[in-house]
């Protein structure tokens, strides 16, 4: 999303996080702005009943947790490193400079949220269907042409796991894998060697 060069220009560092290291705890508050240089994040929460739900997954320029940077509220949810993943950190009022002396890269924040947005009511209207399949697709083509831009001819892998697909729309992974397989069936995506396209 920003240039390396420019966020170690404002202060950044670059901090390292073992598979599975928590970034930040759900309640926190906000001190940092995240950029993932390598590996991947996750945002989550859990339910009463200990079900995991992930928010969010952040790969490679990618920024993660920015909402409660710009509302000055808690996070809403945990960071966890995926695994071993490299991450620009900037503190807070030094990410505010930035974005103030570089109106073009907040107007970039204003997409990025608004995106966000988009796929927070997308997968809410989602979660309200008893449909697994619609649930799935919704995920699947926000991906595809929200965050990847892949064109509607073009085929795009997905690289969320069978466990991560289920974590992201509230589906048991066995729901997932059942769905999937009609959907194969049905040409609404394609599986090869264990890889899910659509």
């Amino acid at each position: 999303m920003i240039e390396g060069s420019l966020l170690v220009k404002y202060g950044a560092v670059v901090k390292q996080y073992a598979k599975d290291e928590i970034i930040f705890f759900k309640n926190d508050l906000p001190r940092f702005y995240f950029q993932v240089i390598s590996g991947e994040v996750k945002m989550n929460s859990y339910n009463e009943a200990g079900k995991e739900f992930i928010q969010g997954i952040f790969s490679a320029g990618r920024s993660f947790g920015e909402p409660p940077l710009f509302g000055d509220f808690n996070y809403p949810a945990s960071a966890i490193s995926i695994d071993e993943t490299t991450v620009y950190v900037l503190r807070k009022e030094l990410f505010h400079n930035l974005l103030l002396e570089n109106p073009n890269i907040h107007l970039q924040f204003t997409e990025v949220l608004a995106n966000r947005l988009y796929y927070k009511a997308t997968m809410a209207s989602g979660h309200s269907s008893n449909n697994a399949e619609e649930r799935i697709i919704q995920l699947i083509d926000y991906l595809k042409f929200h965050v990847y831009k892949i064109p509607v001819n073009e085929l795009y892998e997905v690289e969320l796991t069978r466990q991560q697909i289920g974590d992201l729309t509230g589906l048991r992974v066995e729901t997932v894998i059942r769905v999937l397989k009609k959907m194969e069936k049905q040409n609404e995506i394609q599986i090869r060697n264990r890889k899910v396209y659509r």
